[in-house]
């Protein structure tokens, strides 16, 4: 009924290429044009803007990236996914997280990947985390895994039985841009997963089952206005393909991982750098996701967002660095590490696993 995603592309980390190596690409976001002083560091930017040190808030968020493996390759993937991506995270890790989600009463469960339903214990945490009550649970799933395999067929009933709150990518209401960033079919099958959704229920008015989508721009270039793409968005869904979803997310691509390599390849790393460092906006600062989210990785390492997990920046030490020892105390009040990076995040209208942040 529905046809598998095949993909040809081959992780990073599968090709043994030098941008597998987070040493090799902070080397590269902190050398080059920031060091010879073309380009202001984000340091300096953040603290003339007075929030240098950047200190950690109220924690709302607890991210849990469940495993690197997924059924898309996708270009700009920050995460350096694939079919060939082994890391997936045990259930004593998940519950691990579990306990300090009760303990702590942190709001949100935030899972993602890779695409997270992969895991083989990805039913269990979620229906845990229901179980135990926690008060959302958010699941970011690229949509195509859910027509991937007859396996995955129930996704929509097992998330609409758990209240689950889906986030999925669709980078355009058209078939080429899509296509040309995620692969050959994807278009095709994410539209078939929405669909499904629907048909439970998600993204229809009165269900309380929400549905959100989340657009990355296809290039090296800021996302648009999030509030006019969402209209577009609604639009064109609703009239070539009769779906409905809740709210529109714009994410910035952040110039880590295979977009850093998509960046160096094109011969665009320097322009795009430039481009967040010129679009910086001091305003963002106060709602970038660091600030009230903790990230942890399928070992169970802890991180200020899934961007520096992407670089292995953990947590200040004094802090906490695992799941083990997490203490909530202390990571309401450290300071978040930063990078150049993190430029994507305050330029323009910002950027956040929420969309933008002004």
């Amino acid at each position: 009924m529905y046809p598998v995603l095949i993909t040809m592309i081959k992780s990073l980390h599968a090709r043994h290429h030098q941008l597998a190596n987070q040493q090799r690409q902070l080397e590269i976001l902190e050398n080059s044009i920031f060091k010879d002083g073309t380009l202001p560091s984000f340091k300096k930017k953040i603290a003339s803007a007075g929030y240098f040190p950047l200190i950690s808030s109220k924690m709302e968020v607890f991210q849990v990236n469940i495993g690197y493996m997924c059924n898309q390759t996708c270009k700009h993937c920050h995460v350096d996914a694939g079919p060939d991506r082994k890391e997936i995270m045990t259930r004593e890790t998940m519950a691990q997280c579990l306990e300090v989600l009760v303990k702590s009463k942190i709001k949100t469960l935030d899972i993602t990947g890779g695409a997270p339903e992969m895991n083989p214990d990805f039913r269990w945490f979620v229906s845990e985390a229901y179980t135990r009550g926690v008060s959302e649970i958010i699941v970011r799933s690229n949509l195509t895994i859910i027509t991937a395999n007859p396996k995955y067929y129930d996704l929509p009933d097992f998330f609409k039985a758990n209240h689950v709150r889906v986030v999925s990518s669709l980078p355009f209401y058209h078939a080429g841009k899509t296509d040309r960033q995620r692969g050959e079919g994807v278009f095709k099958d994410s539209i078939a997963g929405l669909q499904m959704l629907n048909q439970v229920g998600y993204g229809k008015e009165g269900t309380g089952l929400t549905l959100d989508l989340v657009f990355n721009p296809t290039g090296a270039f800021l996302p648009g206005d999030q509030k006019q793409l969402e209209r577009d968005f609604k639009h064109e869904l609703k009239e070539h393909f009769d779906i409905d979803f809740n709210s529109l997310f714009t994410i910035t691509n952040i110039p880590v991982s295979r977009f850093l390599d998509f960046l160096i390849e094109s011969g665009n790393y320097e322009e795009y750098m430039e481009k967040l460092v010129n679009a910086f906006n001091p305003s963002t600062i106060a709602g970038v996701m660091c600030r009230n989210t903790i990230s942890v990785d399928w070992q169970g390492n802890l991180y200020d967002c899934d961007f520096n997990q992407m670089l292995g920046l953990k947590t200040e030490e004094q802090s906490g660095q695992h799941i083990r020892t997490f203490n909530l105390t202390k990571l309401e009040d450290r300071q978040i590490m930063i990078g150049q990076h993190c430029f994507a995040c305050t330029a323009g209208a910002g950027s956040s696993c929420q969309g933008a942040t002004t």
